[in-house]
């Protein structure tokens, strides 16, 4: 059997996923880690992106999209705790395109400063969840 570690995804409505992994990569504050079995102990902010986990007896990849939360590393497990995260077959790509737009729209008819980092969030989300669809549509074929 493979060295695995442990992996927890939970968001505020639900456990997204639970099982151990060969590796898993992460959208990281300061940008994507890779976590192996025996990674050192860490805690990191999580931004919008896609959650990939390479489950031990599978030999393709999970990919979860989670638009922020935390990432906590321990011996023998891994902790996702997200603001939201969906999985990657749950994703709905015409829905995260019509997002981008209106968040491009808004970016372009901005009222105040508060209204611009607002439509910049969104758009980091919506590009996130158009990535996310993306791997995940190179995965399968």
């Amino acid at each position: 059997m493979a060295n695995t570690v442990h992996i927890d995804v939970v968001s505020a409505e639900a456990s997204i996923f639970s099982g151990d992994a060969e590796f898993v990569v992460a959208p990281a504050g300061g940008g994507e880690v890779g976590i192996y079995p025996n990674h050192a102990p860490m805690i990191t902010t999580i931004k919008p992106g896609a959650l990939r986990i390479k489950l031990a007896d599978s030999i393709e990849e999970t990919v979860i999209y989670l638009s922020g939360g935390m990432l906590e590393v321990q011996p023998g497990v891994i902790t996702v705790l997200a603001d939201t995260a969906i999985r990657g077959a749950d994703l709905d790509e015409a829905k995260a395109n019509a997002a981008k737009e209106a968040a491009e729209e808004a970016m372009r008819n901005r009222v105040s400063d508060i209204d611009f980092a607002k439509a910049q969030a969104e758009l980091a989300e919506a590009v996130a969840q158009i990535q996310a669809i993306e791997r995940l549509r190179k995965t399968r074929h």
